[in-house]
């Protein structure tokens, strides 16, 4: 019960995490909508075809501007994820990530409250967006260090794979939501998600358990399928004369005898320690190519929609979500199968492979009719968010828990900061480069995501090599063969 506790709660976190990173994307339409649609200008002090802009958004340069936003809370992201891993791993995660929700939702709010305080400066909004990336960047490794604590790796691509649909159903529950206000007081689509988040962050506080010897359960064999162990009918009996006990009765070998005396814990690793874990870095860069592709998607489909297809704001926001439902089920498929075949690596080169072509068809038929539209929406974001939710979670846990650690979980938080503050690099150049190209042709930013995704795959050309040898060798011994 605990473990199904922990899945919860860590699943509302980060769904709500996303849920407020969202409104940006969509309040983008009624920041420089099309004012000529809205009729004719009724400020007699102006003939400016951009009167309903929301000024300093209202030039020429809009998109630019844009693209500052994004980049403001993506750098600042990035480069606070390499950090707060290793803080992650020395203060109390459930202090750690309830403190950065409150936050977050305090500077979320503070967004959308420059609509109602009738601010039009520029730097107030990079301001917060710099401050609100810093604080959310708590959220990645405490989640998965939580999960990790009571997850063995049996069966754990499959189940962190529909853990990770957290991140498409806040990207749809973010957008329903601001939908909802943006066309008549975009403030609250910030300010709602921005309750969203705070709310859970102190329900977490109250209520997360962060490892299972907490409760009187032993940790997870880290190198199998192993799970909890827990005492069900006392957790708080886990101690006795004898020394604690395991829920078979039989004495525990990891804990003293004494259970006031405090057990020898394994030190930190370092952050080049981390580094030199076999696949960290090559997992690290594939992310910063598969995340520039999935966050690029993720704060300016609502744009493109609504340029290409002529939808309007709402419209465009609600038919956006549809990535995000193709996220979910190419996190669980790239999970499902990675558990079967054991090739993390090579089932997101495959998704990668297959990724790039259907970019390019969704470009250039893929606003042809609703129906096809919805279709290859889904489809593409199966094959961008499945590498994605999959290196970020299951790759992540099993590099952390590595078994040249010699059973030192304490790299977990380290090792997801690395791995996701580099990709976070990428999340950053994606709609930054997708503002400065767009100008020149949505097929060229879409050339560039493909481009993208091809280097994505080809940075796990090694790690791929060396899972089809393991395969070729398991297969030979089946024969009673040799593999060369």
């Amino acid at each position: 019960r605990y473990r199904g506790l922990t899945l919860v709660l860590t699943f509302l976190s980060y769904t709500s995490y996303h849920l407020s990173r969202k409104p940006i994307s969509i309040v983008k339409s009624q920041l420089h909508p099309n004012c000529s649609a809205l009729g004719p200008n009724p400020r007699n002090d102006s003939n400016s075809s951009t009167w309903c802009s929301w000024a300093p958004f209202d030039g020429d340069n809009y998109k630019e501007l844009f693209g500052a936003l994004d980049n403001a809370f993506l750098v600042a992201y990035a480069i606070g994820m390499f950090i707060s891993g290793i803080f992650g791993e020395r203060l109390p995660l459930r202090y750690y990530l309830s403190g950065g929700m409150v936050l977050s939702g305090l500077f979320t709010a503070l967004f959308g409250l420059g609509y109602f305080w009738n601010i039009h400066v520029l730097w107030y909004f990079i301001i917060v967006q710099v401050c609100n990336g810093l604080v959310q960047t708590t959220g990645w490794p405490a989640v998965v260090a939580c999960v990790g604590n009571w997850f063995g790796k049996g069966k754990r691509g499959l189940i962190m794979g529909i853990w990770n649909s957290h991140t498409s159903v806040g990207n749809i529950l973010g957008s329903l939501i601001a939908g909802v206000w943006v066309s008549s007081a975009w403030g609250l689509s910030f300010i709602v998600p921005g309750i969203i988040i705070a709310t859970a962050g102190i329900i977490c506080f109250f209520f997360l358990v962060e490892y299972p010897e907490d409760v009187g359960c032993s940790p997870p064999l880290h190198h199998d399928a192993g799970g909890v162990t827990c005492n069900e009918k006392d957790p708080e009996a886990v101690t006795s004369n004898e020394g604690p006990l395991s829920s078979s009765g039989q004495s525990s070998p990891n804990r003293s005898d004494n259970p006031k005396e405090p057990t020898e814990e394994p030190e930190a690793i370092s952050f080049l320690g981390a580094l030199r874990i076999p696949g960290v870095v090559e997992f690290s860069l594939c992310l910063l190519f598969a995340k520039l592709v999935s966050y690029t998607f993720l704060y300016w489909l609502p744009l493109y929609i609504g340029n290409v297809a002529h939808f309007s704001a709402k419209e465009a926001g609600d038919l956006s979500t549809l990535f995000d439902v193709g996220g979910i089920l190419g996190g669980i498929f790239a999970g499902l199968i990675s558990d079967y075949t054991g090739g993390r690596a090579t089932t997101c080169c495959v998704m990668l492979v297959i990724a790039a072509p259907m970019l390019f068809l969704y470009n250039h038929v893929g606003q042809n009719g609703i129906g096809t539209s919805i279709a290859m929406l889904i489809l593409c974001g199966a094959l961008v968010n499945g590498p994605y939710a999959l290196i970020t979670t299951a790759v992540s846990a099993d590099l952390g828990t590595h078994e040249s650690l010699k059973g030192n979980a304490k790299a977990l938080s380290t090792v997801t900061a690395i791995i996701d503050g580099t990709g976070s690099i990428g999340a950053a150049l994606g709609p930054l480069l997708a503002g400065l190209i767009s100008p020149t042709g949505w097929n060229n930013v879409f050339y560039m995501l493909i481009a993208a995704d091809v280097l994505a795959c080809l940075l796990l050309a090694r790690v791929v090599v060396k899972e089809a040898r393991g395969w070729c060798g398991y297969m030979a011994r089946k024969r009673g063969y040799v593999c060369t």
